[in-house]
């Protein structure tokens, strides 16, 4: 694997998981947004990713084995967690209905918080392989010193 490519595989890490992160701030931002201009609560939104693969020349994975090589990940959107919202009972919020709920927004902080720490987590292991790869061809240009 050439360091370009290794280069390129932790920067859509990278990307990916800073996108998570933004996401994951803003259903924190609106963990008590009961309007939104959809009409309803705020929904919880949920960054998609898919593996971004290239096909493997015959041979290249090993001896009998095709398929595809990874090249990194790929943003293909972010959608609305489709969860029901939580009905929160408080008749003096003027968004209850007539029995005294509110509907809250689907966005669980505790759920929130351990997804912000993996996030967190997976972005330091990319810098770290990153850091790897820009040190191993540091260490490659010094051998033709």
């Amino acid at each position: 694997m050439s360091v370009f490519k290794a280069f390129r595989i932790s920067a859509s890490g990278l990307t990916a998981e800073r996108l998570r992160m933004d996401t994951i701030a803003n259903n924190l931002a609106n963990v008590n947004t009961t309007r939104s201009a959809d009409g309803g609560p705020y929904r919880r939104q949920v960054p998609v990713f898919a593996p971004l693969l290239e096909r493997a020349a015959r041979g290249a994975l090993g001896p009998g084995r095709r398929g595809a090589a990874g090249q990194g990940v790929q943003v293909l959107g972010v959608v609305s967690d489709p969860s029901p919202p939580r009905l929160v009972y408080d008749p003096q919020h003027p968004d209850a209905d007539a029995d005294g709920y509110v509907e809250m927004p689907n966005v669980h902080v505790v759920k929130e918080m351990v997804d912000l720490i993996t996030a967190t987590r997976s972005y330091e292991a990319n810098v770290e392989a990153l850091n790897s790869a820009r040190s191993m061809a540091q260490k490659a240009l010094e051998i033709g010193r």
